[in-house]
């Protein structure tokens, strides 16, 4: 009896009608010595027996109802969308109260992370609308101002109209780009870009992109090239059209935030059934805490000089949706004031 343990509505019941058992077997041994009867077993043992059944029956025949009607409440609470209009089913032989008191706490915590999620997504709304409207922005007033200027001008200087609205048109190309990125990302996330996989050579590829490049590269002087000049082929399972965009966007990034004098170097790793490419470069690097976060939209590490170098702030993003399309990752590792270095995989080639 020692580890005999109260917990459960059965175990309630039981110890309930014990006791109650009990007090009927001394109130009859206390009637007999005051009334000097004599004793009869048959009697006694009957009078327990149904003592027993009887108040055993009626306890738990209350605990019972008492817990499918206020438990039963709890339940539908928690659970409303997958028990309403139906029973819940309470087991009379476990620890009711404990097992709800978990569900409780379980449907707590479930409701906290929601909430979380739901003030991160607000939050990453927000910062996405108001980072959107400054990138907008920028070129709108740019083109607003430059054609202002103009009505507000003489309009027989051929010099100065070629100059404002050439600059005019660099806006609308950035505001285009911006618009046709936007367009791309939200394609991408709806699954209605299809990949047109083939079966393609990375390192040409590689080797094209670092020649589109090489005129912006040569600008700050910064060197772009392969870890070996004479790289064999390789082949991978890819969209080359894509992959060639994931190529031109982080080198681009390379030498947008390069030092002068920089180099930056492709790389290839054998990984068994996949093909680690790596970027590396010696600039300005990233530090740590915005490395969580470097391939959201938008997400500038200095706002006030990336948008200086151009750009939609959306190639990054743009790279990790291609790669994730693929099946494959992307990642980054920094140091600041030493170099950047940015992987992702591909699937090889049968």
């Amino acid at each position: 009896m020692s580890n005999f343990k109260i917990r459960t509505p059965v175990s309630v019941a039981l110890a309930s009608a014990l006791l109650i058992t009990g007090l009927l077997a001394a109130t009859y041994f206390m009637l007999i010595y005051i009334l000097e009867k004599e004793f009869e077993w048959l009697w006694l043992f009957l009078l327990l027996i149904l003592g027993f059944a009887i108040s055993f029956g009626i306890v738990y025949y209350f605990i019972e109802r008492f817990l499918y009607h206020k438990v039963k409440i709890i339940y539908k609470t928690i659970h409303l969308l997958k028990t309403q209009g139906d029973k819940p089913r309470i087991m009379m032989s476990n620890d009711v109260l404990s097992e709800v008191n978990n569900r409780v706490a379980d449907w707590a915590d479930e409701k906290i992370r929601e909430v979380k999620d739901l003030r991160n997504a607000e939050n990453y709304r927000r910062e996405f609308i108001g980072n959107l409207a400054h990138e907008l922005k920028t070129p709108v007033f740019n083109i607003q101002g430059y054609i202002d200027t103009l009505l507000d001008t003489e309009l027989n200087n051929p010099e100065l109209n070629r100059k404002f609205l050439t600059r005019a048109a660099d806006s609308c190309d950035r505001l285009a780009d911006l618009i046709q990125d936007l367009d791309q990302i939200t394609n991408f996330e709806s699954g209605n870009i299809p990949l047109d996989l083939k079966r393609i050579d990375v390192v040409d590829l590689a080797r094209h992109a670092i020649e589109q490049l090489e005129a912006q590269a040569r600008l700050k002087n910064i060197t772009l090239k392969l870890r070996n000049t004479n790289e064999k082929s390789i082949f991978v399972e890819a969209d080359a059209k894509r992959i060639m965009q994931v190529f031109v966007n982080l080198l681009s990034n390379s030498v947008s935030y390069g030092i002068e004098g920089g180099e930056t170097r492709v790389r290839f790793y054998d990984m068994g059934d996949n093909i680690l490419i790596e970027i590396a470069d010696n600039g300005i690097g990233i530090a740590l805490e915005h490395l969580p976060r470097i391939f959201e939209r938008f997400y500038r590490v200095d706002k006030s000089r990336s948008r200086n170098e151009g750009g939609s702030g959306l190639g990054l993003a743009i790279c990790k949706h291609i790669i994730d399309s693929h099946n494959q990752s992307i990642s980054v590792r920094s140091t600041e004031g030493v170099g950047s270095t940015f992987s992702f995989t591909l699937k090889k080639a049968r």
